[in-house]
């Protein structure tokens, strides 16, 4: 069940981290965009990572499963992007939503090619 809840979950955190990144990018030429919903969505996308990344380990700690190595390092390197993408906000605060966005449009890349790596 955990496993099937993992793959399924995948496809939210891939379509919600592009639709947030999307969204910023289009808010840094639209200020009409800019709203606290983008925050709220963009939080949302990036938690869920934390998410899909704890039923992975618990996946291959908790029931022995085995994951392809690269599956699970793109999966890690998602979890410190978003943390890079959050530490260099105040540094580009001119550039928010274009960190946001293209960091977004970045996560959602990880997730399809870990997506495509777990497959084989």
């Amino acid at each position: 069940m955990l496993l099937d809840l993992h793959e399924s979950f995948a496809w939210f955190v891939i379509i919600g981290n592009g639709l947030a990144g999307a969204w910023a990018l289009a808010a840094h030429w639209l200020p009409a965009l800019r709203t606290r919903a983008l925050w709220w969505f963009t939080i949302v996308a990036e938690v869920a990572i934390f998410g899909q990344v704890a039923m992975g380990v618990g996946l291959v700690a908790g029931q022995g499963l085995e994951a392809p190595q690269f599956h699970m390092f793109y999966g890690f390197v998602a979890i410190i992007a978003v943390g890079l993408i959050y530490s260099y906000r105040q540094q580009m605060e001119p550039y928010r939503f274009l960190l946001y966005g293209f960091g977004g449009l970045f996560l959602m890349g990880l997730g399809i090619r870990a997506m495509i790596v777990g497959a084989t």
